[in-house]
């Protein structure tokens, strides 16, 4: 297995982007966070790739930050925090704001800025022995990679609150109780969970997924009126895509939709 800190695997239509120090727990140093950046970039950018798969290598799926690489900036950890965290928030915008699905398989533990990740997903399936813990504060620090937009908006301020500021872990069971993942798995069947989630995903039409995954983002900002114009304005572009297209003609003769191959 190569040595690289994020593995990037292409299979037809879908990138596997797989968080790759194992023996340390695949926690973000800064060269895995630029590697997950420049992969970040390659998916968004790729229109051959119609689902992109985020994983871990090993037992963990990311233990957070490398808190050696911490101690190793010495005076300059405001420096090095900044530059590594910007960095991976590159990446995790990135992610975000691709106009294809991601789909994060959490083979293991998550904490800190591997919760992040992991809740990042459009749809997350967690292995049954993974668990969260956000950690920040058992090292004195806050919260980076999102996570404190993104846990409010998923689980409520309240729990949220719970997670971050007492720092209570969550087990993959109660996380898809309380909607922290889409659903846990057993971890013999997360693989093959993964793969159907991945398929499915890449037969859906894309250019609506994309146009959704940004309506959702903006879903809490600003006035109703603002959201149902963006509405309008998706909905409308959508409607002169091939994916529409083909979408519509399919529906008319009682066919199952191809919207990867159908027309452009």
């Amino acid at each position: 297995m190569s040595d690289a800190p994020v593995l990037v695997s292409v299979d037809g239509a879908i990138a596997t982007l797989t968080l790759n120090r194992p023996a340390a727990g695949n926690t973000v140093d800064l060269p895995l966070a630029q590697a997950l950046l420049q992969a970040a970039i390659r998916c968004d950018t790729d229109a051959a790739i119609r689902c992109v798969v985020l994983t871990g290598a090993g037992k963990l799926f990311c233990g957070g930050g490398d808190i050696g690489a911490f101690a190793g900036a010495g005076d300059q950890m405001p420096a090095f925090l900044s530059e590594l965290a910007g960095t991976l928030h590159m990446a995790v915008a990135r992610l975000m704001r691709m106009p294809k699905p991601l789909l994060v398989l959490v083979n293991g533990p998550a904490a800190g800025a591997g919760l992040s990740l992991a809740i990042a997903g459009d749809i997350v399936i967690a292995a049954r022995t993974a668990h969260f813990t956000a950690a920040y504060g058992s090292v004195g620090l806050s919260p980076d990679g999102g996570m404190s937009w993104h846990l409010p908006r998923l689980v409520g301020m309240r729990k949220a609150q719970e997670m971050i500021i007492a720092n209570r872990r969550v087990s993959a069971e109660e996380g898809a109780a309380i909607g922290l993942v889409s659903r846990m798995v057993e971890d013999a069947d997360l693989a093959g969970e993964g793969a159907k989630q991945a398929a499915i995903l890449t037969a859906a039409p894309t250019a609506a997924i994309g146009a959704a995954r940004s309506l959702l983002l903006a879903s809490f900002d600003g006035p109703f009126e603002g959201h149902l114009e963006r509405e309008t304005r998706a909905i409308t572009a959508s409607g002169g895509t091939g994916e529409c297209r083909e979408g519509v003609t399919a529906f008319l003769a009682r066919r199952k939709p191809d919207f990867q191959n159908g027309p452009a």
